[in-house]
């Protein structure tokens, strides 16, 4: 059973949530402060967060900036803030996924189930995709550059790989949101930007550079063709 911390000022808000998702089968913590929400996160390790901009307390820029420096935690962001440039800074610091004000509960419970089913991979097939120095476990959800860990949030791990398993082909933005993410969200696309942006960051030696993620102009992005080719393998 999965726990779920909801980190949201509104009362009456995280009762609703909280029953949406209780009914679901998932265990619900609520923290209605920033800081104290963070301190929950930090002491019980839940297996994704639901978490509000507007916070007292801590702004949640600053509870997932946080989380993120410290855990691949999956996060869905809630906000009642429309402006696109808000979201994409939530997104920039690592948020997974986001939702504006007002929404459905059913829908955040099933944005919910897939963040959880993006972060967890299984076990009996082991997938290996390699390019240059980079090497992606597919099985293990693991990513490593020269033999050194990357931690990569859900959403960027599955990106990196829709990426590498065909390397040399350009993506749309909205092919990438279907891969990554299972379904394409209405004018989320531009939100992949911010995620190419994290990704970067983490496995180029150059991110202003970069050498594996090229941005295709007028198209969206690719992985190039390295010198040494991707190649997988598989063993049950």
């Amino acid at each position: 059973m999965s726990t779920i911390l909801i980190i949201e000022d509104e009362p009456e808000l995280v009762k609703v949530l909280r029953a949406y998702l209780e009914q679901a089968g998932f265990t619900v913590l609520a923290a209605y402060r920033g800081d104290t929400g963070l301190s929950t996160w930090e002491h019980k390790k839940p297996d994704a967060v639901i978490l509000d901009l507007n916070l007292p307390g801590m702004d949640g820029l600053d509870v997932a900036k946080e989380i993120r420096r410290k855990s691949s935690t999956p996060i869905l962001m809630l906000t009642a803030r429309v402006e696109e440039t808000d979201q994409l800074i939530g997104l920039e610091l690592g948020a997974d996924d986001y939702l504006t004000k007002p929404y459905s509960p059913r829908l955040v419970v099933a944005r919910v189930r897939a963040l959880l089913r993006r972060s967890k991979q299984p076990n009996e097939v082991q997938n290996i995709l390699r390019a240059a120095d980079i090497e992606i476990d597919l099985s293990a959800h693991t990513v490593y550059r020269s033999g050194q860990p990357i931690e990569l949030t859900p959403t960027e791990f599955n990106l990196l790989a829709a990426l590498a398993e065909q390397p040399g082909r350009a993506f749309t933005r909205l092919q990438l949101l279907e891969a990554c993410q299972g379904t394409a969200y209405a004018g989320y696309e531009r939100t992949i930007d911010a995620h190419i942006k994290n990704l970067r960051a983490k496995i180029e030696p150059d991110s202003k550079n970069p050498t594996y993620i090229e941005t295709v102009f007028g198209i969206g992005y690719r992985f190039t063709k390295t010198s040494l080719p991707v190649t997988s393998s598989s063993s049950g």
